[in-house]
């Protein structure tokens, strides 16, 4: 059984069997688990990919070129919250640079990287398709659109505020 090889990882793999039982050992729920699993621990830790491909009785170079293929998965952790910021033109011309600095001020980390709790990941991305709204930020979803290097903090203690 592939979970001799589990037992050393991280302690918030141990869930993923459970997750699994969900789903019909099937290959076609390959992305669908891939989906969930991303949801549940916010990436894939490689050492899942051995479970996933045993229950699906998939090959695991198929589970791992499929979990590397789709940008909407991720290998390296995520944070609980992600925050993203448009550094397209528009957003850019309007003070992107200095919001992103004083994230990164603020949560003691650089674009592109998760907090050591793994509260928050921060990323810069070249468009949101909201240019009118610039500059603009996302967390976990909720657009704040006009956003300033000043109003930024505030942003951030209410949206962790409403998910409490």
């Amino acid at each position: 059984m592939v979970t001799k090889y589990i037992s050393s990882v991280e302690d918030d793999i141990v869930g993923v069997e459970s997750l699994l039982e969900r789903y019909t050992p099937n290959p076609e729920f390959l992305i669908a688990i891939l989906q969930d699993l991303q949801a549940e621990f916010h990436y894939l830790p490689k050492q899942m990919f051995l479970l996933v491909a045993e229950k699906l009785g998939l090959p695991l170079s198929q589970v791992y070129r499929v979990a590397t293929f789709y940008n909407a998965f991720s290998l390296e952790p995520k944070g609980k919250h992600l925050i993203s910021i448009c550094t397209g033109t528009a957003c850019h011309v309007r003070g992107t640079p200095r919001i992103v600095e004083r994230l990164q001020d603020i949560l003691k980390i650089e674009a592109g990287q998760t907090t050591p709790d793994r509260k928050f990941t921060l990323q810069t991305v070249n468009c949101l398709g909201a240019c009118a709204l610039g500059p603009l930020v996302v967390i976990d979803g909720k657009y704040h659109g006009r956003m300033t290097s000043a109003k930024i903090e505030k942003a951030l203690k209410n949206h962790e505020q409403e998910t409490q």
